[in-house]
């Protein structure tokens, strides 16, 4: 069992305070830095994670709650503990977020409860780093599904995961799609077989503009549909037109390392993808 991957079972013991921090066990953690925690839940109450991210405005939501840790240089007061909540949160988790908070820090921490628009300039604003613009709602969170195209067991198929994904799904050496409610993004890793490749794009034209997209900058394609698509996400990319005809889906293309904002919030903590520098 790894991180974010957790079972139902698992998570059951944590009552949904199950909480992720940065960094490693015996790696020392400078304590005068600001830190942000991010509260989200994937499907099932159970799938509810507190997670440490990067402690930037633009990673706040107007749909979730926040917890921020202003560390003082003191020894009377430690710092000022935030729970931000966001407009448009939902209540339950606004009431869980203050209990995470207050079973995180002890009473050597100011703690307050904030609403989005109500932050205070001197502490919360300066601590986080600066007001930036950051999204103000999480519909993709009702439609995302993350689904794996595979050659591994001799013949090509296309499986869903469950709803409570994570990044480290994302297989280097498949095919990913991802469904957002808007777009398909179909998610290219740099160990992607060609065979894959063919499968999942059928038209050697597609082809060449995945082999295009692997080795320019260009990061991001706009797919044209009438283009001869591999069955399987014309079937989906049609099932979900009929289905949901308010929200259109449109295909696009992205490799590994160059994901767009829009595929990145899908996952909750997006980070940096593990590497073997990350051993030492």
């Amino acid at each position: 069992m790894t991180q974010q991957q957790e079972n139902l079972k698992f998570l059951s013991h944590f009552k949904r305070k199950f909480i992720i921090h940065k960094g490693k066990r015996k790696q020392n953690t400078d304590s005068v830095q600001p830190s942000l925690y991010h509260i989200r839940t994937n499907g099932s109450a159970l799938c509810t994670r507190t997670i440490q991210i990067g402690t930037d405005s633009s990673n706040l939501n107007s749909e979730f709650c926040f917890i921020l840790k202003v560390p003082f240089e003191s020894t009377d007061n430690q710092g000022i503990v935030y729970t931000w909540v966001g407009r448009a949160a939902d209540p339950d988790e606004a009431k869980l977020a203050e209990d995470i908070m207050n079973s995180m820090f002890d009473d050597t921490y100011s703690k307050q409860v904030i609403n989005e628009g109500e932050e205070p300039e001197n502490f919360f604003w300066v601590g986080i780093g600066s007001q930036k613009e950051y999204d103000e709602d999480a519909e993709y969170m009702k439609y995302a599904r993350l689904f794996r195209c595979s050659n591994e067991k001799g013949y090509f198929s296309v499986s869903e995961k469950c709803s409570d994904f994570c990044q480290d799904d994302l297989a280097d050496d498949d095919i990913m799609l991802l469904d957002n409610g808007k777009e398909v993004y179909m998610w290219v890793g740099t160990q992607t077989s060609q065979v894959e490749i063919k499968l999942s794009l059928k038209a050697c034209q597609m082809c060449n503009w995945v082999k295009n997209v692997m080795c320019d900058s260009c990061h991001l394609i706009h797919v044209d549909l009438s283009v001869n698509v591999s069955p399987a996400l014309q079937v989906y990319i049609q099932h979900m037109r009929a289905k949901d005809s308010e929200y259109p889906r449109k295909l696009r293309l992205v490799r590994k390392g160059n994901e767009p904002h829009c595929f990145t919030r899908c996952f909750h903590a997006w980070g940096p993808f593990f590497s073997c520098e990350n051993l030492v």
